[in-house]
């Protein structure tokens, strides 16, 4: 180990050093901001030299992509706030909506599974076209601790989506998964309680995409509800 000489009270710097090095370091970092974060992120450029660089339209392009995807947001926000209420309807054994449905049969395209009387091991593969903007939701009716392994892709176009399961009662709700610009997803889902779970797709994209859903493992049903 080496013995260090202390600097004596002349070498350090002084209270006027330290104040002009600490103003320095405040206007470094203020002529930053204004000239390259505010065009970068906001779009904002006060000095002119954002435009110069390229920086604010960077900025520009970021903040309209950030109001996008807070109004498709709030848009399934909505969707999936609307399709509780007809989750409660479809799902109750005595409902008109059901009865109805009961006595008319599977309606062409719709992929409608009727329900077997007992949960069973099954094997399901269904499809859909989505054209852009539209918003479906698949629903198996599973018994607490039922697992299915899903595989779902979506061709010429990206989804948005979220897993996430309802209980009989309407008690509890929970959400498995969910992601934004997504062209598939894979795995098991494993019910967290009595109750229906599944899928709720959303077509973001400029053309109709095709989407394909695979799943096989214990449930009572599955059927297209929105």
């Amino acid at each position: 180990m080496y013995n260090t000489q202390r600097p004596s009270l002349d070498e350090l710097p002084s209270s006027r050093q330290l104040l002009r090095s600490t103003v320095i370091a405040i206007l470094t970092a203020a002529v930053i901001l204004i000239t390259v974060v505010l065009p970068a992120e906001y779009g904002i450029d006060p000095s002119g030299i954002g435009s110069i660089l390229g920086l604010k339209e960077m900025g520009e392009i970021k903040s309209e992509l950030s109001r996008e995807i807070e109004a498709a947001e709030a848009a399934d926000a909505a969707a999936l706030q609307e399709r509780s209420s007809i989750i409660a309807e479809v799902t109750s054994p005595s409902s008109p909506a059901q009865i109805e449905q009961q006595e008319r049969g599977p309606e062409p395209g719709n992929n409608y599974i009727a329900a077997v009387s007992a949960e069973a091991e099954q094997t399901e593969t269904l499809s859909y076209s989505l054209s852009p903007g539209q918003a479906i939701e698949v629903k198996l009716l599973m018994s607490e601790a039922s697992t299915v392994r899903y595989q779902w892709t979506a061709e010429n176009g990206l989804l948005n989506f979220d897993a996430h399961g309802d209980s009989k009662d309407r008690s509890e709700s929970i959400s498995y998964s969910k992601g934004r610009f997504v062209q598939s997803d894979e795995g098991e889902l494993t019910a967290a309680f009595d109750g229906s779970h599944g899928w709720f797709w959303r077509n973001r994209d400029t053309q109709t995409v095709k989407l394909t859903l695979n799943v096989s493992g214990s449930f009572h049903e599955i059927k297209r509800v929105l």
